[in-house]
C-alpha cells in the first residue's frame, strides 16, 4: 500500500436509510492527519481536527465512533503543539497566552444574558439563545472558580435553532477557544 491510498477504515457503516460521514472525505482526513502526525508537520492542526465537517450520505460511517476518533486525534496534535510550544516560548509565556485567551473568553460569556454574542436577522435562524447562556454561564464558572466542566461536554454540546437567535460562528469560535485553554493547561 502507497502512503497516498487512504487505508479500509475499520468504522462501521449506517444502515437502510440512516445516513453518515462519508467515507472518502473520512478516510482522506485520516490519512493527512496520520502523514502529518507522523512527518512531524504542522500542515495539521488540532483546531483543523476540531472543526472537520463531513457530508453525510447513506450507508457513510457511523457518526459517535469517527467522532470518538477525531477526539483522540485532537488531543494528541494539541499535546504536541503543547510540548512544541512549552519548548519555544517556556511555561510561563505558554501559560500567561493560556491565561489572556481564557480572559477574553470569560470576557465575552459575562455579558449580559440575551447580550453576549451578535444576532441573525430576525427571519433567519441562530442558536437558541436562552440555551447557549445557560451554557455560556457553565462556562464562566467553570473560568472563574474552578466548577467541573470536561472538555467532552464543550466539545458535544449542541443547540437547537431559533429565529434572531444568536450568530452560529461567534458561539462556535468561543467554544472552540475554550476548547483550547482546557488542552493548553491539561
Amino acid at each position: 500500500m502507497t502512503t497516498t491510498e487512504p487505508t479500509v477504515s475499520a468504522f462501521p457503516r449506517t444502515r437502510g436509510r440512516s445516513k453518515g460521514y462519508e467515507p472518502r472525505a473520512v478516510d482522506a482526513f485520516l490519512l493527512r492527519a496520520r502523514q502529518a502526525f507522523e512527518n512531524g508537520d504542522d500542515t495539521v492542526t488540532a483546531a483543523e481536527v476540531r472543526q472537520v465537517a463531513f457530508p453525510l450520505v447513506r450507508k457513510g460511517y457511523s457518526i459517535p465512533p469517527v467522532d470518538a476518533a477525531l477526539t483522540r486525534i485532537e488531543d494528541a496534535f494539541a499535546t504536541r503543539e503543547r510540548e512544541a510550544a512549552l519548548a519555544r516560548v517556556g511555561a510561563p509565556a505558554w501559560v500567561g497566552h493560556a491565561r489572556e485567551t481564557a480572559q477574553v473568553v470569560l470576557d465575552r460569556l459575562t455579558r449580559p444574558a440575551g447580550r453576549r454574542f451578535d444576532r441573525v436577522g430576525a427571519l433567519r435562524y441562530g442558536y437558541r439563545i436562552d440555551e447557549v447562556d445557560i451554557v455560556a454561564d457553565k462556562i464562566a464558572r467553570y473560568l472563574e472558580s474552578g466548577d467541573p466542566v470536561t472538555i467532552e461536554q464543550v466539545r458535544s454540546v449542541a443547540f437547537r435553532m431559533q429565529r434572531g437567535g444568536y450568530r452560529e460562528v461567534q458561539v462556535d469560535a468561543v467554544l472552540d477557544a475554550v476548547v483550547e485553554v482546557m488542552l493548553a493547561v491539561s
